[in-house]
């Protein structure tokens, strides 16, 4: 698994308020706060590449347990990425993006300090659990806070600077992996959080959705998690284990079921994370089929180019990026 820092933005999400909420005078610190709030989540789900081969030889961890680095944070921003966005809508949209920014901070301080594999791994998932919740927040208080004529060009604002801090920070990261060491990654997140929950304080109104009652679908968000977690546990160890062996047959089944289990969940609940409508469009199941084919080949991609290149080809971790 990969991210590479696509913003994801929608109609929806353009033409969610009818009115912007806040002063004139404060719309600029707002794309400020959500700008470099989200910039963390989308720079962390890439930086940790270039940094593997050094972690590896930190924790003599193995090729399977570094994928688990990547994986951690993915999975858990992928899974819980629509129900942090619900979530905004019902308690609150600058509480949940203020939350998501705390949890992300303490577990990027976690990973700094993690003195093994298993403890990075854990700070990881808990970096995604802060990335679900603050990354559609940032995109829910930009809706709230600007008028309709201006929320477009906010919204490509926020997703042109969001892109440009993505492609950045890689290149700072193998910066801080040659010349201090890879825990740096994760130690620079702590001022940008300080000073994104400054802004936000100061400048970010509270803002809900239409209906603040909406349910948040927790079981759907649970059981894609565990699902998509079984399934990449399986094909992990796949790789080691063999695909004949019981507990990679036993983790691909039961993720199987667990997934099938979150389509039949989705199907009866009243506010599904996941509208199973959508994919009667043959352009929407579609378009993500080749995304799911471009991102799985890239991914792979992604994780394996550093190795190669610094290991075997000698690059540095910032040449190599």
């Amino acid at each position: 698994m990969s991210n590479f820092g696509a913003a994801p933005c929608d109609e929806g999400v353009i033409r969610g308020s009818p009115a912007g909420g806040c002063p004139r005078a404060s719309r600029p610190w707002v794309l400020a706060a959500t700008i470099l709030g989200s910039s963390m989540a989308f720079i962390d789900g890439a930086v940790v590449n270039v940094a593997l081969p050094a972690i590896q030889a930190d924790v003599d961890a193995t090729l399977a347990g570094l994928q688990w680095v990547v994986n951690g944070y993915l999975l858990m921003l992928g899974a819980l990425i629509l129900v942090g966005g619900a979530a905004g809508d019902r308690f609150g949209r600058r509480r949940v993006f203020v939350i998501g920014i705390v949890v992300f901070a303490l577990a990027s301080l976690a990973c700094a300090l993690a003195p093994s594999l298993t403890a990075l791994v854990a700070a990881r998932a808990l970096q995604g659990i802060g990335g679900a919740l603050l990354v559609p927040s940032s995109l829910s208080i930009i809706s709230a806070s600007f008028a309709a004529e201006e929320r477009g060009r906010a919204i490509g604002t926020w997703a042109g600077a969001s892109a440009l801090t993505t492609a950045f920070g890689p290149v700072l990261g193998g910066w801080l992996v040659d010349t201090m060491s890879w825990r740096m990654i994760f130690i620079i997140n702590l001022p940008i959080a300080a000073a994104t929950l400054a802004i936000a304080y100061r400048h970010v109104n509270e803002s809900h959705g239409a209906d603040e009652n909406a349910a948040v679908d927790w079981l759907g968000g649970v059981l894609a998690t565990v699902g998509l977690a079984l399934v990449a546990y399986g094909l992990t160890a796949a790789s080691e284990r063999g695909w004949s062996d019981g507990v990679v047959v036993a983790a691909l089944v039961a993720g199987g079921l667990v997934l099938a289990g979150f389509v039949a969940a989705e199907a009866r609940a009243s506010a599904p994370m996941m509208p199973l409508a959508l994919f009667r469009s043959r352009a929407f199941s579609g378009a993500n089929a080749l995304t799911l084919l471009l991102y799985f080949a890239l991914s792979g991609v992604m994780f394996l180019l550093p190795f190669n290149l610094i290991g075997i080809q000698g690059y540095s971790a910032a040449a190599a990026e």
